[in-house]
């Protein structure tokens, strides 16, 4: 028992230590960049915080289990992808990598404190995040040719951080007492913090 508890934290730990290799920040990406299915599908990707927001969203959602292993994840992904289409047509705003930031922290302290959310009051936290994520996405690309490949392609890639997710919460349920979603939990809240702050 006590090494598959080892072996799942060691497992979060490891996965927490390599997305914060690729970025410590949220990268400022610029309008022009290239438009399309698969620079759609790298974005998330290329960022700490949305990585990071959308695992936890999968860990949180296979904690509580039942319908919220589905339902949470297709909430986050259809939310995201209508902001996309505002954040497209109005542009960004500033308050919106605020809320990206305050989502991980928050997404992090629900998976360590294994927040037994309601599945509709979830879905909405869930849901409300998911705004920031996708107006985020959908101001950093102009409206051109390939917007709309490009919003399918982030809402892929966010499926599948969802799934990565689902897959690492299962492990973590499976684990003996609670400590293996407290470490993966505050790891995640804590670098929310530092992204806050940054």
């Amino acid at each position: 028992m006590m090494k598959r508890f080892f072996a799942t934290a060691s497992g979060a730990t490891a996965f927490l230590a390599l997305t914060t290799g690729a970025a410590l920040a949220h990268p400022h990406h610029h309008h022009g960049e290239a438009a399309g299915f698969l620079p759609g599908f790298l974005h998330p990707l290329t960022g700490l915080d949305h990585i990071l927001a959308m695992v936890a969203v999968g860990i949180w959602a296979a904690l509580i289990g039942g319908r919220a292993l589905i339902a949470w994840p297709v909430a986050f992904v259809m939310t995201m992808a209508v902001a996309a289409l505002a954040g497209m047509a109005y542009g960004g705003i500033s308050v919106m990598e605020i809320g990206i930031a305050l989502s991980v922290v928050a997404l992090g302290l629900a998976v360590a404190l294994r927040v037994r959310a309601p599945l509709v009051l979830g879905g909405a936290v869930i849901g409300l995040f998911a705004i920031f994520h996708g107006y985020a996405h959908g101001a950093e690309l102009p409206a051109e040719t390939g917007a709309l490949g490009y919003i399918a392609g982030f809402a892929l890639a966010t499926a599948l951080l969802h799934a990565t997710g689902l897959a690492l919460g299962v492990l973590i349920g499976r684990s003996p007492g609670i400590w293996a979603s407290r470490v993966a939990g505050a790891g995640v809240a804590a670098i929310g913090m530092v992204l806050l702050v940054a």
